[in-house]
């Protein structure tokens, strides 16, 4: 399984949260297999793995979870059986649990201007930078591993274009507004110098107080102290800011292609759940608003 995970690591250049998932769901799947008194990975059968995934589902876990482990199973799976250290493949016919395709929580346009432009003012400035992140993210639909660890480098002002590094390591050239790029010049020219001193960033272009880049959970933490002081009682967290990004597009007649690539989506299924979101908020106009809906 190290092996493995090297592999994924190495040849597939997969992110450090990727390889942390897969190796997760590969112990706990090693651990069941030693329960059930298998040690040698040669000797695993269809009927091992159909067992442990009907295990899964005795503990409550949910289907996406259950095929993400199934996903990392076979994975490992097919890599053994290509390295001949394996006789079979077990998992061939072995099919994942169909998972419900959740919709995700947007805003509304409304919404989210209430939010950017409500950004909490203090004394020291740093409010500039939390207004310039909750821009980016917005004008981008960036994540916020991605937001993170953007270098100054990758912002290419003059042509209003962001290079953007996403999983595995994938780039992707994304248009920028002028509205976050003005925020972003702001915040480069008042606030990012004093926090550079120190140099801990580097070339890390949005910096905490100390100078060092900043963490997910202060970016959340931000969007929390926004949503509390405009008294929005919607759950916030920062990736709404992307799929808010993806929903006002398609909403507006983007070409859902471009949408894909814009977000850095290896599969187009992945970027059509947001126009199902268009489409239950056509039917909820529809049924408010059409004298003869019932």
């Amino acid at each position: 399984m190290q092996s493995y995970v090297h592999y994924l690591k190495v040849e597939k250049g997969l992110s450090h949260n990727t390889l942390e998932n897969y190796r997760r769901d590969l112990i706990s799947y090693a651990q069941y297999l030693e329960t059930s008194g298998i040690t040698d990975i040669a000797r695993v059968t269809e009927n091992d793995i159909t067992a442990y995934i009907k295990e899964l589902k005795k503990r409550g876990l949910r289907a996406t979870t259950i095929r993400r482990a199934l996903s990392s199973i076979r994975g490992f799976h097919i890599y053994i059986f290509r390295e001949e250290r394996g006789r079979t493949n077990p998992v061939e016919f072995i099919e994942s649990p169909k998972a419900s395709r959740k919709l995700p929580d947007t805003l509304s346009v409304q919404d989210v201007t209430n939010l950017l432009e409500n950004v909490p003012v203090d004394e020291d400035g740093l409010w500039i930078r939390n207004r310039a992140m909750l821009e980016c993210l917005y004008a981008t639909g960036m994540r916020v591993t991605e937001l993170i660890t953007l270098s100054r480098q990758q912002l290419l002002a003059k042509e209003s274009l962001v290079r953007i590094r996403g999983k595995g390591s994938k780039e992707r050239i994304v248009p920028i507004g002028r509205i976050a790029l003005e925020w972003v010049h702001k915040y480069q020219t008042e606030i990012r110098p004093g926090l550079a001193r120190r140099k801990l960033g580097k070339d890390t272009l949005f910096l905490n107080r100390r100078g060092s880049p900043m963490s997910r959970m202060s970016v959340w933490n931000i969007l929390q102290q926004t949503a509390k002081h405009i008294g929005m009682k919607k759950r916030i967290y920062p990736h709404i800011l992307r799929h808010s990004c993806a929903t006002h597009l398609l909403e507006a007649g983007a070409d859902l292609r471009a949408v894909q690539e814009m977000l850095g989506h290896a599969d187009i299924s992945t970027t059509q759940i947001y126009t199902h979101i268009d489409r239950t908020y056509l039917k909820q106009i529809h049924k408010k608003y059409h004298p003869r809906y019932d």
